[in-house]
C-alpha cells in the first residue's frame, strides 16, 4: 500500500500535472494567456489535481497490476483541463493541434530521460520509480492521442477535417467518456498497452 501511495504521488501526479503545464505553456507561446491569467500556468498540484482523475484512476490501475489482478499495467488519469480560449491563438485550427500535442509531447520527453537515467543505472534506489514513471508517461501520451474526444489525439483529427466534419465530429464530446468507458470494459483498448509495452521494448528496457 505504502509503495502505491508513492507511485502515486511521485510518479503519477507529477506525470498528469506536466501534461496540463505543457498545455498551457503551449498555448501561452501560440497567443493565448487564459491559463497563465487563471493561476493555472503553475506546476503546482494542487492548481490541477483531480481527485478522481489524478489520484483514484491511477491508484487503482496500478493497485491491480501489483496486486496481479491483470497483467499489464495501462496507467491513464486527468487532471483538471487547462483553460484555453483557442479564438485567442494566432492561427486558432493549426494551433489547437500543437496545444494538444503539447501535453503527450511532455510525457513522452519524460519517459525518455527516465529511461535514460534507468540505462545509465543512476540512482539505483528509486529505480522502481522510474521504471514505472517510463510506463506510466508512456502510457499517458499513447492514451491522450486516441481520436475520442476530449482527448487530445481528437483535437489533432478535428484540426485536420474540413470545418464542417469538424463540427460534427466534436458534436461526439459529451459521449467521450461513456465510449472510453465502454472501450475498457469490453476490451477495446487493450492496444494501448500493446503499443506502451513495445514502446517500452523499444527504449532498451
Amino acid at each position: 500500500m505504502t509503495e502505491n501511495i508513492l507511485v502515486i504521488l511521485f510518479v503519477a501526479v507529477p506525470a498528469i500535472i506536466l501534461h496540463e503545464f505543457a498545455h498551457g505553456w503551449a498555448a501561452l507561446c501560440l497567443g493565448d494567456s487564459t491559463a497563465r491569467s487563471m493561476g493555472r500556468l503553475t506546476l503546482n498540484p494542487l492548481k490541477h489535481i483531480d481527485p478522481v482523475g489524478t489520484i483514484l484512476i491511477p491508484g487503482l490501475l496500478y493497485a491491480s497490476y501489483a496486486l496481479g489482478w491483470t497483467h499489464s499495467l495501462l496507467m491513464f488519469g486527468w487532471a483538471k483541463p487547462v483553460p484555453v480560449n483557442f479564438s485567442a491563438l494566432r492561427f486558432p485550427r493549426r494551433d489547437m493541434m500543437l496545444v494538444a500535442l503539447a501535453g503527450p509531447l511532455a510525457n513522452i520527453f519524460l519517459a525518455l530521460l527516465m529511461a535514460q537515467i534507468l540505462r545509465l543505472g543512476w540512482m539505483p534506489r528509486f529505480s522502481m520509480f522510474f521504471f514505472y514513471g517510463v510506463l506510466l508517461n508512456l502510457g499517458l501520451a499513447i492514451f491522450n492521442l486516441l481520436p475520442i474526444p476530449p482527448l487530445d489525439g481528437s483535437r489533432i483529427v478535428s484540426g485536420c477535417l474540413p470545418r464542417a466534419w469538424a463540427r460534427a465530429y466534436s458534436r461526439l464530446e459529451p459521449f467521450g467518456f461513456l465510449i472510453l468507458i465502454l472501450l475498457l470494459n469490453f476490451g477495446g483498448l487493450s492496444f494501448v498497452s500493446r503499443l506502451v509495452m513495445l514502446a517500452f521494448r523499444t527504449l532498451g528496457l
